[in-house]
């Protein structure tokens, strides 16, 4: 999702921290309401579950999404193990601190995943450590040659640290803050180009993230900074100027076109065209 807000005039007035924080639940911009200091549920709830080997509990953001192509992707594939129920948690309904979320996830964030083909169930959470699970369990999108295996993994763990400097630092302030403030915008636009010329530089001489072979590393960036470059996350496409990083887009697009993720995209999404949602699979 994404807010067409530009960046408004900087606050110069200084902040001076309080010798001791205090919550305080009025500020926080458009999500402050699922926002809290604290971890444990908030109201009792049992999760659905259906008729599949995999339940993901999940919403189409960016993370969201890995785990929904990783799937599609791996049916593409002919596994018919990877046959999943995809459940809806809506964030800002606050649905990820359910008693029953929190038991899969204690870190109350989507997306979730319950493997149910193990006794007992196998709960994982954090989307790189799902698709990890994934590609090991299924012998797939994962290169079998132990250096290629490590640069994917290199890849993949890059995006899992990257990614809170594109999403929670230059998304939030960009695009959901209540107030915009130049230095926090300037700080995270910085750091989020610095990351598209690391990704454009690597990306000049070789087709995926980890060589020539498609991989899990490729399936954790491309929600995220693929998005980004095709002008689908946070209208920041102009401001980031994106149109300079050729080789990013030449990758972005190659994925973009790729049935198993176009699919993938759709799943757990109920923004935008209509023709593109489809809040739950079963």
């Amino acid at each position: 999702m994404s807010d067409p807000t530009p960046p408004t005039s900087p606050d110069k007035t200084p902040y001076t921290p309080p010798t001791v924080w205090t919550w305080d639940q009025a500020s926080g911009g458009k999500f402050a309401s699922i926002n809290r200091p604290i971890a444990g549920p908030t109201h009792e709830k049992a999760l659905p579950v259906g008729q599949h080997p995999l339940q993901l509990y999940s919403m189409a953001t960016p993370n969201g999404v890995k785990v929904t192509v990783m799937l599609e992707e791996l049916l593409a594939l002919g596994h018919s193990g990877a046959e999943y129920d995809a459940w809806l948690i809506k964030i800002s309904d606050g649905d990820q601190f359910s008693s029953g979320f929190v038991e899969v996830n204690p870190n109350s964030k989507i997306p979730a995943l319950l493997d149910r083909s193990t006794e007992p169930p196998t709960r994982v959470f954090e989307s790189g450590a799902i698709l990890l699970y994934l590609a090991e369990k299924f012998g797939a999108l994962l290169p079998k040659a132990p250096a290629a295996r490590t640069e994917a993994l290199n890849w993949l763990f890059w995006q899992m640290g990257a990614g809170p400097y594109l999403g929670g630092g230059f998304g939030h302030f960009y695009a959901y803050a209540p107030e915009k403030f130049e230095y926090a915008i300037n700080r995270f636009a910085m750091e989020t180009k610095r990351q598209l010329d690391v990704l454009d530089r690597h990306l000049a001489d070789r087709a995926y993230m980890a060589g020539d072979e498609y991989s899990i590393a490729d399936i954790a960036i491309y929600p995220w900074y693929g998005a980004l470059v095709e002008g689908k996350l946070y209208n920041a496409a102009e401001f980031l100027s994106v149109h300079e990083y050729t080789h990013v887009q030449r990758w972005a697009a190659s994925i973009d076109a790729r049935p198993a993720v176009q699919r993938g995209r759709r799943i757990n999404r109920v923004w935008g065209d209509e023709a593109e949602q489809v809040p739950e699979r079963h």
